[in-house]
């Protein structure tokens, strides 16, 4: 899951060799690699977070149609303007 991992080897020159990857261990260049997971499908991820909710006894907000058209900084900015309006 690392960026500088690549074809079962670390890419990363000053990093120290890691010779057992399953065993855990720990690395001060790790970058976490944000293609590694693909994309959910949406209503398996809703699906799993109205679950997660029910668990914690949490309520899940309902989704607008409006925020699916929204790119996840623009409803991240919408969601803070959103909570910064009770002050």
């Amino acid at each position: 899951m690392c960026l500088y991992f690549v074809k079962d080897r670390c890419e990363e020159e000053r990093a120290e060799h890691i010779s057992d990857t399953k065993k855990a261990n720990f690395c001060d260049y790790f970058k976490p690699n944000n293609k590694v997971f693909k994309m959910a499908d949406n209503q398996k991820a809703a699906k799993a977070k109205a679950e997660l909710a029910a668990l914690f006894g949490d309520v899940v907000p309902e989704k607008n149609q409006d925020d699916e058209s929204l790119s996840p900084t623009e409803l991240a900015e919408k969601k803070l303007r959103e909570m910064l309006n009770g002050f």
